[in-house]
């Protein structure tokens, strides 16, 4: 806090949907799964923000009657009020933080230069693997595809395989 005192300007990074794709998975058709080259898929996001800090007791009070009305919004929680316990008491502990955003930046890595099939193929691998947060990445995977609409299945890929059949 004395660092935001001393400068207000701070940077507030969210990141989701992360995993770890391996080489074998991304290995274009021609080559052996060895060969191809690992990655990540991720969001996130950077806001860069000013802060102000919320020392006013009613103020912390509004701040955290609003975090509860959120987390908690079956309103299973004492009152909070500046004069009543539990609540009343602690606010003299906590410092409240408000950030006002200038500007946003966000990266999302989802191979999407990768052909349609292969990137599906990925999805469907990690939600097999299951692990961390393979299965929300798979879903934003699927619904990055999902918006692609039905003329995906017209486009041609870089690395399709074609075949010369002679007429049988």
């Amino acid at each position: 806090m004395k660092a935001i005192e001393r400068d207000p300007n701070v940077t507030f990074t969210v990141i989701g949907d992360y995993a770890f794709i391996p080489g074998p998975w991304r290995a274009k058709p021609d080559i052996p799964p060895t060969e191809g080259i690992p990655t990540s898929y991720y969001a996130a996001v950077q806001f860069t923000c000013r802060a102000h800090l919320v020392d006013d007791p009613e103020a912390k009070a509004e701040l955290l009657r609003r975090q509860l009305a959120h987390f908690q919004p079956d309103g299973d929680h004492a009152l909070v009020a500046v004069d009543r316990p539990p609540y009343g008491r602690m606010l003299s502990g906590i410092r409240g933080l408000r950030l006002q955003v200038i500007d946003v930046r966000a990266k999302f890595t989802h191979d999407d230069h990768k052909p349609v099939e292969q990137r599906a193929d990925i999805a469907d691998r990690l939600t097999e693997r299951g692990q961390d947060l393979d299965v929300p990445t798979a879903r934003q995977q699927r619904r990055r595809l999902d918006r692609l609409g039905p003329w995906i299945a017209l486009t041609p890929t870089p690395h399709a395989r074609t075949e010369e059949r002679s007429p049988s």
